[in-house]
């Protein structure tokens, strides 16, 4: 195993990341890169693999980035008070300075602080975003913060009071399928009185509850004909049953889990080492912790979907304590970010294809 240091912009705190012996190896099999954020230490970090086989680690500064999106040339991530869409403006084939993937941030709506949590674009190609503050899903505007699209039928009203704590988000075929959420509460801050088992999944077309009883759920995603979720609090990467409405445990992380995605028959998994406060206390994590004699870790964990078995990590140590989300970025050998510390985004210029003048 080596531990590498994060590279980007300059750091005043240490973060190292050490990889299980094959991880590198499995991310060239796979022919992926991985993206994920801390919104704790407002990192983005772009994870790939340099000349040599070993990982290049590239990292950006954004003030409590959270929810990512990829897909093609885009990525999207939610800050704290904007959502970003990064363009990729490396030319097929063509490295820029050893990096095959460049994300500019092109564009920014300014939402905000609306705490988004999941990110998404739909087949219109329309972002939506989960607005945890008001319990809804949204999407971008020109003039407006945000536009309601839909709400949980247990909520009376759109409200700035993070009542039920909506934060994760599961597409089909380019629409919300799925929401998870931590409470069914519909008082201020009322989810936290639920923390232990009031999470839920709710169908978004139906507004039907389909499976309950879960503990702070988090990052639900369609793979392979199921709906996979983590359910945070008390570690356990699983999926539902929508007949039975049961949640179906395939493995326990070391940590509170949040961030999820897939190539192939594998999923990648976002941990956290929880906060010392109330929100994290008193969950089934830490006897599921004590139960395997392990401490709460900060990482990335790749599991086997045919076995459970946890294949493949990531473990991060130093400042970065909390990840939020995770995506795979296919295709994508050594990704690379701009970001506003320093003064390359000065520099980089993607121009267009001509387009003819309109006549008058």
């Amino acid at each position: 195993m080596t531990k590498t240091a994060a590279t980007g912009a300059t750091q005043a705190a240490k973060v190292e990341l050490t990889p299980s012996r094959q991880f590198p190896n499995w991310l060239a099999e796979r022919q992926t890169s991985l993206a994920f954020t801390t919104y704790q230490a407002g990192k983005l970090f772009l994870i790939g693999l340099q000349p040599d086989g070993r990982l290049s680690i590239f990292e950006r500064t954004f003030n409590r980035c959270m929810g990512l999106w990829a897909e093609g040339d885009s990525l999207w991530m939610s800050t704290l008070y904007q959502l970003w869409r990064f363009q990729n403006a490396a030319q097929d084939g063509q490295a820029a300075n050893g990096y095959d993937r460049v994300y500019i941030p092109q564009l920014a709506y300014t939402t905000g602080d609306l705490d988004i949590h999941d990110v998404a674009v739909d087949a219109d190609g329309r972002a939506i975003f989960v607005n945890t503050l008001f319990g809804c899903l949204a999407t971008v505007s020109p003039a407006h913060s945000f536009v309601p699209l839909w709400q949980p039928p247990f909520l009376s009203k759109l409200a700035a009071e993070d009542r039920c704590h909506l934060n994760g988000l599961a597409m089909e075929d380019g629409r919300a399928r799925y929401v998870t959420a931590v409470s069914q509460s519909d008082v201020a801050d009322g989810w936290r009185d639920r923390r232990g088992d009031g999470g839920c999944v709710i169908d978004v077309a139906s507004g039907e509850i389909v499976v309950s009883a879960l503990s702070m759920p988090h990052s639900p995603r369609l793979h392979n004909g199921r709906l996979w979720l983590l359910d945070s609090g008390t570690g356990h990467f699983g999926y539902v049953d929508p007949e039975k409405g049961h949640f179906e445990r395939v493995a326990f992380c070391p940590g509170y889990l949040r961030g999820l995605n897939f190539i192939g028959d594998f999923a990648v998994v976002g941990l956290s080492r929880p906060r010392g406060n109330r929100t994290f206390s008193g969950l089934a994590l830490d006897d599921n912790l004590a139960k395997a004699d392990s401490d709460a870790r900060c990482g990335l964990m790749v599991i086997d979907l045919k076995s459970g078995d946890i294949v493949h990590w990531l473990r991060i140590e130093g400042v970065v304590e909390e990840l939020y989300d995770v995506v795979t970025l296919p295709g994508a050998v050594r990704p690379m970010a701009l970001g506003f510390k320093t003064d390359e985004i000065r520099r980089v210029l993607n121009v267009g294809e001509p387009g003819a003048l309109i006549p008058n």
